[in-house]
């Protein structure tokens, strides 16, 4: 049996949450389209005592979700070239999350390999990195906001699989506050986007 996760869980310093959503499972369920993955790499980003967080400067149009309530989800565009997807944590206000990096497929798959196009020829492919895993599960630019709390459609659930060993590293992908430790991923997952 699945619980989902309420906001009481989200509102926690992004660093405890981050670890602790290792195993659970992302839904994305939409009539006749349910896909999911367990979480298997996530990031912390800290607000205004991160540089590398889009939070560090203060709010701005495009990171306003991210000062919303614990819960949300606050998606954006990276590079130009693909949507990222983040949980809000901590206090209304504080500015801070942590990015879904990694999935491993659950529900769904037929309609993943499908959004996903060519590139995606094993099942570990599908959402192993921030963007492969939004466009695998058809999560976008419309998602960002979404409260994971009461969302019939798009929520985050524990159903109770215990997670193996857990690494803990430096981020991947920015070029400030690089040595901070706030990545964790689960060992030995073939989902994960880098060791």
């Amino acid at each position: 049996m699945s619980i989902r996760l309420d906001r009481e869980f989200f509102a926690r310093d992004p660093r405890v949450v981050a670890p602790e959503l290792l195993g659970t499972v992302l839904v994305h369920d939409r009539p006749g389209d349910r896909r999911s993955g367990r979480v298997v790499e996530v990031e912390a980003y800290c607000g205004d005592v991160d540089p590398a967080a889009h939070t560090f400067r203060g709010e701005t149009p495009r990171n306003r979700t991210m000062f919303g309530p614990a819960g949300l989800l606050y998606v954006y565009f990276s590079y130009g070239v693909h949507w990222c997807a983040n949980v809000v944590c901590g206090d209304e206000g504080d500015g801070v999350a942590v990015l879904l990096r990694g999935l491993a497929p659950l529900d769904g798959t037929e309609a993943m390999y499908e959004a996903r196009g060519a590139p995606a020829k094993r099942d570990r492919d599908l959402c192993s990195g921030p963007g492969k895993l939004t466009q695998a599960l058809g999560i976008a630019g419309a998602d960002d906001g979404t409260d994971l709390a009461v969302s019939d459609r798009l929520y985050l659930a524990d159903d109770g699989t215990p997670v193996a060993d857990i690494v803990q590293t430096t981020r991947v992908g920015i070029s400030q506050a690089v040595d901070e430790p706030w990545r964790w991923y689960v060992a030995d997952d073939p989902n994960v986007s880098r060791r």
